[in-house]
């Protein structure tokens, strides 16, 4: 579908959704135990996080197919300091070597082809140096919050930086195999209408040690919350910590 707003009013709104919140505590955090690591932010989006671990001396690059979002990412104060690239994991340069992997805003679910996800644990295995660490995020299924993705429940209001106010509302539908379809209607101040649909994966916790283990990464912990709640307890969470 055709949308109504450009590039940089996408970033803008995807900015205006995405706020810093705990999420982004408990990864910068993680990142934060070793100083001035080589650090991988796959499915960096517009750089929030990208940029402040660079700006906390870590050497940071920041991956994102989406031309738009890394388009913005490159024009916020710190950006010079990371090294960004267009594309997906298939892209990272031969040789690559990072202390640290991190997969936020639950990148992993948007990777909804059990295939392709496979195919990006092992490009990150291959990125990570021995003993490197892994760290994502992905909603319990068993959480079921898809349940709770309703026009009544997710309405919101903004106002972009050029002074566009945008309306929208998210609905979902389950389908087979795990996988939710998701639309997010946007009603601009102008009148116009239009939606943005994507699927994300929910995986289980067996589902996800199970892949991490096909590409021969090693799961640490699994946590249900931000504060390192057990599985089902918490945010309704799967955040895994692994290694190579």
């Amino acid at each position: 579908m055709q949308s109504f707003l450009t590039p940089e009013q996408h970033a803008d709104l995807y900015d205006a959704e995405n706020t810093w919140t705990v999420a982004e505590d408990f990864f910068f955090a993680f990142i934060d135990e070793q100083p001035r690591s080589r650090v991988l932010d796959l499915g960096c989006g517009t750089g929030r996080l990208t940029i402040a671990l660079a700006r906390a001396g870590h050497r940071v690059t920041g991956l994102d197919p989406h031309a738009g979002s890394l388009a913005a990412a490159r024009t916020k104060p710190g950006a010079q300091a990371v090294d960004w690239i267009d594309g997906t994991s298939a892209q990272l340069p031969p040789g690559t070597s990072f202390d640290a992997v991190l997969m936020s805003s639950h990148v992993a679910q948007a990777i909804n082809d059990d295939d392709e996800w496979q195919r990006t644990l092992a490009d990150i295995r291959s990125a990570l140096r021995p003993g490197g660490r892994l760290v994502f995020d992905s909603r319990d299924p068993r959480a079921r919050a898809w349940e709770r993705w309703t026009p009544g429940s997710t309405r919101s209001q903004y106002t972009l930086a050029d002074g566009t106010g945008v309306h929208l509302w998210i609905d979902a539908q389950e389908r087979e195999r795990g996988l939710v379809a998701i639309t997010e209607h946007r009603l601009l101040a102008d009148g116009n209408r239009e939606f943005e649909d994507a699927v994300l994966a929910f995986r289980s916790e067996e589902q996800l040690r199970t892949a991490l283990a096909a590409a021969d990464l090693q799961v640490d912990a699994v946590f249900g919350g931000w504060h390192r709640e057990p599985v089902g307890r918490g945010a309704g969470e799967l955040i895994v910590v692994a290694h190579r």
